[in-house]
Order: C-alpha cells, then structure tokens, then sequence
C-alpha cells in the first residue's frame, strides 16, 4: 500500500490534484442528497493543533465522523509533541494507533518531521509556509463559479496582500494547473525568489502565467476572482502599525478596488477576516462575494482529501473472516461466564 503524504502541492502533478478535486465534488454531490457513504468505516485521524481554528478544526472533525470514521483533538499541553518526546516517537505511537495524523503547526518544519518518521498519512493543515487544503478547496470554489465559457485553464486569479501562507499555496497551486496568477503588494511584501521560481517552472510545464506587480488596479483588470487575506500572521503582532501603513488603504479590496474588476468578478477570503482592514464589508457581504461557499468547501475538500489518502490503505476483511474472529471472541467470553 503506497504512503502518500499531503504536505505540499508541489509533491502532486495537475492530474493528481484535478484527481482530488474530482473526488471531492463527487463525494459532496453525495452528501447535498444525504448519501455520504461509510468509506472510512474505523478509521482513526489523530489531528494535532499548534494554535486553533474554527473551519479546520470543525470541517476535518465532521468530515471524518460523517465519513463513518473518528478525529480525535490534540491541542498542546495534552501531548508531548517534541518537548517530553521526541517528534520521531510521538509519529511512531501516532502511526500504531491511528490511521492518520493531521498537523496545524506554526513552523512547517514540525509538519515535515513528522512525516519524515510517521508510518501513515500525514496532512499538513496550515504552517508559516503554506496552507495546501485550503487551497485544494479555493480551485473547486472557483470551478464552482466559473464565468460561462471559461476553462479552468482560462482562469485569472489574483491576490492583493501579504505574502502569506495562503499565497505561498494558491502561488503554486494556480500556476501548476495552469491557470494565470497575479499578486499585487508593496515590493517589500512580494514572495521571496524562491517561491517565484517554483511558480515560473510551474507555468514552464503546464502554460500558466506569473505576474507581480506593486500595482493593484492594474491586477484586478482581467482578474476572474480576487483573493485577499490577512495583512500580519502569529508572531508578527509588532509589525501591525508598519503593515497597516503600507498597505492601507492602496491594497485594501474595498468596492472601488472591487469594481475595477470585470462585472463577473468573485471576491474570495479563506476566513477568518478582519473586516474593515485587509477587506470592506461591502465586499465581503457583496453578491458576488462567495467566501462563505468557501468555508462550506473546506468540508468537502477534507471528505476527499481523507478518502484519496486512506480508502486503499484500510483492511477490507471478509466477512467469513470477521464472523470468525467474533465467534472466538464470544467463545471465550461465554467461558468465563459459565
């Protein structure tokens, strides 16, 4: 049985990832009539929590319960994770009693590790340096709503913000599907070369664009949906005044910002927001905000990310097989009660 993590978008190909998404819609078109089936009957996902978060938290939890399977919450003080215990014996315990480990850590580093020892699946649910399943679940929105007569190959997509976790992913994710990506910032503020150069060698392969620029206006002119998210992450409290200075209000997507999109543009966020800051009410209540969809996909994204990891690596005993390991069970239990 083949061990695949999910770390990082780079580590699948287009194919792969259009695979994921196209189980994902498959399994929500199942859960919207009420058929979600027990695919991950038994199964165990151990999900380990560095810092918290509402959709996260909640759409792995449900995801695996309505799947026929169990989440268990490990939040920190209540595990040893490499302080009390090494990181290479918290994933080998982990590997023994549960069928996956989930991972929302503040240093990607933490994640990596664990994967480097673990003996099952690890999901890597948001570090400093990315966040993959939201960004798995940001492409099915957009092909949710795609204009009319648009491939996803068609599409446009730009950020206006920090280089963030989030934009290290939809970076990467975007341009290895082919699809054209902006990202609009103050100089100071764009993606290190590094990731650039992973996105240019995405768009070399699969025909996508790359395009920063400190100029927002011009960002948003062909832009099918924009994206923003928050302008400072955890640890980075003292820089707030500096951030708010350089981004406000230039890159704030306000709806003057908004309608120098085309008429069918959609505004995106991955929650949570500070309203009135990177983002205006009036965008992110407009009709054409679909954050909220979003938040709903983050469920069905964990569905089917789970059930591409998991579903060929569980136990499918027969039931002869089960009927006697029962009856040996019940034999001798009937023993010691004679």
């Amino acid at each position: 049985m083949q061990l695949r993590h999910f770390i990082d978008t780079q580590d699948f190909t287009k194919q792969e990832l259009l695979d994921i998404i196209e189980l994902t819609r498959l399994i929500k078109a199942a859960d919207k009539q009420g058929c979600t089936p027990k695919l991950l009957e038994g199964a165990s996902l151990a999900m380990i929590f560095e810092e918290p978060s509402t959709r996260t938290r909640v759409s792995f939890e449900v995801a695996m319960t309505e799947l026929g399977g169990h989440a268990l919450y490990l939040k920190p003080g209540e595990i040893h994770l490499g302080v009390r215990e090494s990181m290479h014996d918290t994933a080998k315990v982990l590997s023994r009693m549960c069928d996956a480990i989930f991972c929302r850590a503040l240093k990607h580093q933490t994640v990596t590790e664990l994967a480097r020892y673990a003996e099952v699946p690890v999901i890597n649910g948001l570090t400093d340096y990315n966040h993959p399943t939201q960004v798995v679940c940001d492409v099915l929105t957009m092909m949710e709503h795609m204009p009319p007569g648009k491939r996803l190959e068609d599409l446009h997509v730009t950020f206006i913000g920090d280089a963030t976790n989030v934009l290290s992913s939809l970076m990467l994710i975007t341009t290895r599907l082919g699809m054209h990506f902006t990202h609009a910032a103050p100089k100071k503020y764009q993606p290190p070369a590094e990731w650039i150069a992973w996105a240019e060698a995405n768009c070399r392969e699969s025909g996508g664009t790359l395009t920063i620029t400190e100029d927002p206006i011009e960002a948003v002119r062909e832009a099918d949906f924009i994206y923003t998210d928050l302008w400072w992450w955890v640890g980075q409290e003292d820089q707030i005044p500096e951030r708010r200075a350089a981004f406000m209000p230039r890159y704030q997507v306000n709806l003057e910002l908004f309608q120098k999109a085309p008429s069918h543009c959609k505004f995106m966020h991955c929650l949570p927001a500070s309203r009135g800051v990177e983002a205006t009410d009036d965008v992110m209540d407009h009709p054409r905000s679909i954050i909220f969809d979003q938040s709903e996909n983050r469920l069905h994204t964990e569905k089917g990310l789970l059930v591409y990891l998991l579903h060929h690596r569980l136990p499918r005993p027969s039931e002869e097989l089960k009927a006697y390991h029962k009856g040996k069970i019940e034999a001798f239990l009937h023993s010691l009660s004679v």
